[in-house]
């Protein structure tokens, strides 16, 4: 099996991470990756922001977790979240971030970082605290977050268990 196709198969939503950085340069190879994704005629309206600072990322979870009712809320506590976020008048918007976070959840996991989605933001973007902390950090007032990543390595017990994961769906070949 060829590596593409491997790391297509092999790659699981990861909840539990090591408390250790992810490289810039790793961390710049995952952005470039989302740059790189597929956009609604080519139009490149969505916006990639990495946030490396626990205390900043531990903020917004706090935030994220008291509009939600949940007080231990945290993220997974990652090294790392990209929020992807898209101009609220694209058309493919929702669709594009799509795009280039699954392409940054293979790259990330290509280098051995594992990954979660994180769909909370979506409902919450324009919260007043929330949005001012984006806006804080050059997300723009008319870029809704449709989702977002956290990222880091996977502790060594979630690692071992993803070996005898089978995914099952319905696949139909008409012919």
């Amino acid at each position: 099996m060829n590596a593409v196709i491997e790391n297509l198969l092999t790659r699981r939503s990861i909840r539990k991470f090591k408390d250790e950085p992810v490289s810039r340069s790793d961390l710049e190879i995952i952005l470039k990756t989302g740059i790189y994704a597929p956009s609604g005629m080519n139009m490149q309206t969505m916006r990639l922001t990495a946030v490396t600072d626990k205390e900043k990322i531990k903020q917004l979870a706090e935030l994220v977790g008291k509009n939600l009712g949940r007080d231990d809320y945290d993220f997974y506590k990652p090294s790392v979240i990209i929020i992807p976020s898209n101009e609220r008048e694209s058309r493919w918007g929702v669709e594009d971030n799509a795009c280039a976070m699954e392409n940054m959840f293979l790259a990330a996991h290509s280098l051995g970082i594992g990954s979660v989605w994180i769909n909370q933001l979506r409902e919450l973007c324009d919260v007043l605290e929330i949005r001012a902390m984006l806006r804080e950090w050059q997300i723009p007032d008319d870029h809704v977050v449709y989702g977002m990543i956290s990222l880091g390595y996977p502790s060594e017990d979630i690692a071992l268990s993803l070996e005898s994961v089978e995914k099952k769906g319905i696949i139909n070949i008409i012919e």
